[in-house]
């Protein structure tokens, strides 16, 4: 993942956590960080905004078209992540 990602570590469950968040919170849900960092625990709204802009951010990558050794490291700590 980016270097940003790296600031605070998040564990497996966390992860799941901000994922199934995520899918709970959509981008019109009033107050949504403050929700998803409530529902993750143990972090901060400044600290899921920043995971959430690091996942665009991989996203972004894989899908532009880079090499594709590039893009298969990407997907495996993409995966390794949310595992």
């Amino acid at each position: 993942m980016s270097s940003n990602s790296s600031r605070s570590s998040w564990t497996p469950c966390q992860n799941k956590a901000f994922e199934r968040a995520l899918d709970k919170y959509d981008k019109d849900t009033p107050d949504r960080w403050h929700n998803i960092a409530k529902e993750v625990g143990g972090k901060s709204v400044e600290e899921v905004k920043r995971r959430y802009q690091d996942l665009l951010e991989d996203i972004k990558n894989i899908e532009s078209g880079r090499n594709e050794e590039t893009k298969a490291l990407l997907k495996m700590k993409l995966m390794n992540n949310y595992n």
